[in-house]
């Protein structure tokens, strides 16, 4: 277990895998969060970017030698649908500005896919692919804690929303299935590849990630 809001937990937790698993076949990052206030972490990050997106990025590279050892070997980033209509500012990542918290949260999901994009670039030829999904509109506790009227308004939308077991299909497709072994840097639905926005097929932006959240974990990229 590990306080997915803090680096130093993270860097913990993928110390104490690594240690006690040789080899890792497949990473799934699906642990997320959305908040209807700002909040911040011990690391001075907004909580949303922190454990949706650094908390993906820091573990994946802790375990990165686990996962090149196990080759050919699988990251899988559940992202979704909510990145779009989004754009990244990189002098506001902490989202200082004009708070909102699903606006936030769809911004921590087009850093899901930025960061797989450009993980796929720089682990290829390594033998590990990495893809992202949309996995629908599911039914879990998801929201739940946001507080205010998001919690209300994710509870009332939930009326609507699929079962964790059909939410879980395409991250166990991306995980497990011959059909995408060789597949790498894609974004799917339904099992299926599916385009984000141009935003999130951004490489110059990509990139540009990458390196802010290494300096901001303290990691060589």
């Amino acid at each position: 277990y590990g306080d997915l809001s803090r680096i130093s937990e993270m860097k913990r937790l993928a110390a104490e895998i690594a240690a006690a698993e040789p080899s890792i076949d497949v990473l799934i990052n699906n642990a997320g969060a959305m908040f209807g206030s700002r909040q911040t972490t011990v690391d001075n990050l907004e909580l949303t970017f922190a454990v949706n997106h650094m908390a993906y990025f820091v573990l994946t590279l802790g375990l990165r030698e686990r996962l090149f050892t196990s080759s050919p070997s699988r990251v899988v980033n559940t992202a979704s649908d909510a990145h779009r209509g989004c754009k990244l500012n990189f002098d506001d990542l902490q989202s200082t500005r004009g708070y909102s918290g699903y606006k936030v949260y769809g911004r921590s999901k087009l850093c899901n896919i930025l960061f797989t994009r450009e993980l796929s670039r720089r682990w290829s030829g390594k033998g590990v692919t990495a893809n992202c999904l949309h996995p629908g509109f599911v039914a879990t506790r998801f929201g739940d804690g946001s507080g205010g009227f998001l919690s209300r308004a994710v509870r009332l939308a939930k009326i609507f929303a699929i079962s964790p077991q059909k939410g879980a299909e395409t991250i166990v497709y991306l995980a497990s299935s011959p059909d995408v072994a060789g597949v790498t840097g894609e974004y799917f639905h339904q099992c299926r590849p599916a385009t984000p926005t141009r935003e999130a097929r951004d490489d110059a932006a990509a990139q540009h990630l990458w390196m802010e959240s290494a300096k901001l974990a303290g990691i060589e990229g």
